[in-house]
C-alpha cells in the first residue's frame, strides 16, 4: 500500500515475513491537520496511541530508548519496573503489535528496540504544521520581557 510503511517486525520466525503497516508522516498529517482522516488513518493512528496509553508501557519505551545500543532485553526490564517478566512481556508485546518496537529472539532471550518511525510518525501527526519546527519552546508570553515590566513596575 502506499500510503504505509511496509517493514518488518521481526517478532518471531513464521511473523518475520509479514509486514507491520505503519503511517507515514507525511500521509498521516496532512489529512489529521486539514481534513478528516479516514477509518482506516483512524485505526492505525488509534492502535499505536493505545499502545502508549499506559505508563509502563511509557515507562518501556523511555527505558529502550535510553538503553546503551538502543535495545534491551526483557531480563533487564523487569528489575526496574518491579513487575513481573509476564507482565513485562504482555505489555512487549502490546508495542510490538502497533509497530513502535522490534524483537529480536536470542536463545532464550527476546531483544526489544524502538522504530524510530513510528514515534517520528505520532510526532508529525500531533505537531501542527509550522509549529514547534524550529524552536522547542512553545508559543506564547516572553518570559524575559515579564521579567522586566515587572522590574520596571516596582521602580
Amino acid at each position: 500500500m502506499p500510503d504505509r510503511y511496509a517493514g518488518r517486525v521481526a517478532t518471531t520466525a513464521a511473523a518475520a515475513t509479514t509486514p507491520v503497516p505503519l503511517p507515514l508522516a507525511s500521509e498521516c498529517c496532512t489529512p489529521l491537520l486539514r481534513q478528516p482522516i479516514t477509518a482506516s488513518q483512524a485505526a492505525d493512528l488509534a492502535r499505536m496511541l493505545k499502545a502508549l496509553a499506559d505508563p509502563v508501557r511509557l515507562q518501556l519505551v523511555s527505558m529502550v530508548a535510553a538503553h546503551e545500543g538502543g535495545e534491551a532485553c526483557v531480563c533487564e526490564l523487569t528489575g526496574p519496573l518491579g513487575l513481573t517478566q509476564p507482565t513485562i512481556s504482555h505489555h512487549l508485546k502490546i508495542l510490538v503489535d502497533a509497530g513502535i518496537f522490534t524483537r529480536d529472539k536470542r536463545g532464550v532471550w527476546a531483544y526489544y528496540a524502538l522504530v524510530p518511525a513510528s514515534l517520528n510518525a505520532l510526532a508529525a501527526v500531533l505537531t501542527p504544521p509550522g509549529r514547534f519546527r524550529k524552536s522547542t519552546k512553545p508559543p506564547g508570553r516572553n518570559p524575559s520581557a515579564a521579567s522586566q515590566k515587572v522590574g520596571k513596575a516596582a521602580s
